[in-house]
């Protein structure tokens, strides 16, 4: 065993090299920076690229001309840098540009507060586009996490090209912590599907799947736009055309979400209460579940990796058999209704805090004791 000693930041950057990134542009921004900062050190001995661009909206443009020409793009913000990357993933989503964009989240709104973390972005993450289509969203709990989960983003981006959001938090981002790297076993790597034939149709596909892929500046005229429009690549006002698009990015998605599906489940025997959560709240859950049963009160646990889509089918089958559901969150409530929705004929019990304090175990506890 040979132990690393690593911040989650540095995790998801040598993620990001283990699944073939060799782009990254990006502009400085607590408390993402040090992503930037190890891409800055790596990318190059690996003969990748590592820019800075003048400001986020430049930096997510880099990345998409990136993805375009046929490199793994990754880019990192946190929530005022996602605010201003909101139009260019709307490109992204429509034109089906794959890349990875990590949001280190910290406690909003606004500017918020750049040292104090918070869960702060993450209906923003599934809604803050045009259109509504679906995305993938992934929430690591710690830097072992922040390393697998990079993997995973960048092979979900080549699957179905589209943007993957990796949901990190500065309290997760910028706590050095000790695991095997070595040790970890990580997804196959997945590469984008390469268009080989005759008449290339840059948006041409089966429902419910992405179209193969061709870099634009080749010999191929690869056409882009982020208008509507037909599997020629051409502008369209054609209703039928239209829905058949939109009803392909969203069912591309939704009808994968078993396979996008990740999570940790820790099931007690003799428990009536699930405790559902994500993020770094759940090491603190954790924790106050040990504590419980230390005291003969088991209490089972539900940690979801994959937050969009949500994963309807999983929290169902796990929360069947309980008496109690629990949701914890480091925010007022942006993922609990979602919980709530899915679970619609069930009471959910509810406890957020956005302070930029971490939720405490003991205060998990409690919570769980008296819900």
């Amino acid at each position: 065993m040979v132990l690393s000693f690593m911040e989650g930041n540095e995790a998801l950057a040598r993620g990001a090299i283990a699944a073939g990134c060799n782009f990254f542009a990006g502009y400085p921004i607590t408390p993402a920076t040090t992503i930037f900062n190890n891409m800055l050190k790596m990318l190059p001995a690996t003969g990748g690229i590592c820019l800075q661009g003048e400001d986020e909206i430049a930096s997510m443009g880099y990345c998409m001309g990136a993805a375009m020409a046929g490199l793994k793009a990754l880019t990192a913000t946190s929530g005022p840098g996602i605010s201003l990357y909101s139009e260019q993933i709307s490109f992204a989503i429509g034109s089906e540009i794959p890349l990875v964009i990590a949001d280190v989240q910290r406690l909003g709104p606004s500017t918020g507060s750049a040292t104090r973390g918070a869960d702060s972005d993450i209906q923003f993450l599934r809604w803050g586009s045009t259109g509504g289509v679906p995305v993938i969203v992934l929430a690591p709990k710690d830097a072992l996490d922040c390393y697998v989960l990079a993997v995973h983003a960048f092979n979900y981006a080549e699957e179905f090209r589209c943007p993957v959001f990796i949901a990190s938090n500065k309290e997760i981002g910028m706590t050095k912590e000790s695991f095997d790297l070595e040790s970890v076993a990580l997804p196959l790597i997945v590469e984008r599907k390469y268009y080989s034939g005759d008449t290339f149709l840059p948006f041409a596909a089966q429902p419910a799947e992405s179209p193969p892929f061709l870099p634009i500046g080749g010999k191929t005229l690869v056409r882009t736009t982020s208008s509507t429009h037909g599997p020629d690549g051409f502008i369209t006002n054609d209703p039928e055309v239209i829905a058949q698009t939109q009803e392909r990015l969203r069912d591309k998605i939704l009808h994968s979400r078993h396979k996008i599906t990740l999570y940790e489940e820790d099931m007690q025997q003799g428990s009536d209460t699930l405790v559902i959560c994500y993020g770094v709240t759940s090491r603190a859950v954790e924790h106050a579940v040990k504590i419980l049963g230390s005291k003969g009160k088991p209490v089972s646990t539900l940690t979801l990796k994959t937050l969009w889509p949500v994963p309807e089918e999983l929290i169902i089958e796990k929360a069947q058999s309980f008496k109690r559901i629990v949701v914890f969150e480091m925010n007022l409530g942006l993922y609990v209704q979602e919980i709530r929705r899915v679970l619609c004929d069930r009471k959910v019990d509810f406890y957020g805090q956005m302070n930029g304090v971490l939720i405490t175990p003991g205060k998990i506890a409690e919570v769980i004791a008296n819900a």
